[in-house]
């Protein structure tokens, strides 16, 4: 195993799914329980190749005009509103997290390293793991789709993020490069990079060459080392 170190930056903000627990296939089936009667349906390569990385509201809107069907605001709400019941159903069977990322988190929190999430998942999506997990006191503050307007590789969600931090932890944070993203696709890592912050990039969802524009790459955050 080889330890990639990573220099102590003022803050860490952690992307959800994908970085911290493997939940996309179990989004994959709840899209499809979801598309598949009205006849829109994808395979899994086209769902990691086009869908992994948007939140909720875009894989919907892709789907139907890559399809050419019309989806008008109402009926894409009912859509998000059906796929997370079904979702949240699914993770009532328990999920499990990436090797060393509890450790990790409950390490660098214990420290006092000011630490967030930047997802493009549903809050109701993301805070029922985050318990199960025994690591939801952890975050200050947790960035979902329910936050912003646009979904990565869009920007917003780690400005928001960068300036929640800020107002949290005034006498620990100065810059957004002197924070860390964590990141597994390479949409998020360019929303990361555009909100001005160095990136790591976990092998977990792409490969390291689809993955090139982070600053550090590992294939496992347990290999990693902040100091």
């Amino acid at each position: 195993m080889q330890i990639l170190p990573v220099s102590r930056p003022e803050a860490v903000i952690f992307d959800f799914d994908g970085v911290i627990v493997d939940t996309e296939p179990l989004h994959y089936r709840s899209f499809q329980e979801v598309l598949e009667p009205l006849g829109i349906g994808f395979p899994w390569p086209e769902y990691v190749k086009t869908y992994m990385g948007f939140d909720d509201r875009d894989a919907f809107l892709e789907a139907f005009r890559a399809r050419g069907k019309e989806l008008d605001e109402q009926g894409l709400q009912a859509l998000v509103a059906s796929k997370s019941k079904i979702f949240r159903e699914v993770i009532r069977q328990g999920v499990t997290a990436y090797p060393g990322v509890v450790g990790m988190l409950t390490s660098l929190h214990a420290s006092g390293l000011p630490l967030a999430i930047c997802s493009g998942a549903l809050r109701s999506d993301i805070t029922p793991i985050l318990a199960q997990l025994g690591i939801a006191n952890c975050f200050r503050p947790i960035i979902t789709a329910d936050d912003v307007r646009k979904s990565k590789p869009d920007p917003e969600c780690y400005s928001l993020a960068f300036h929640r931090l800020l107002h949290a932890h005034p006498s620990q944070i100065s810059s957004p490069e002197k924070c860390l993203a964590i990141e597994d696709t390479p949409a998020g890592i360019r929303a990361a990079k555009l909100a001005g912050l160095n990136v790591l990039a976990v092998t977990n969802s792409y490969s390291g060459k689809e993955l090139t524009e982070a600053d550090y790459l590992t294939d496992s955050l347990e290999n990693v080392r902040i100091s």
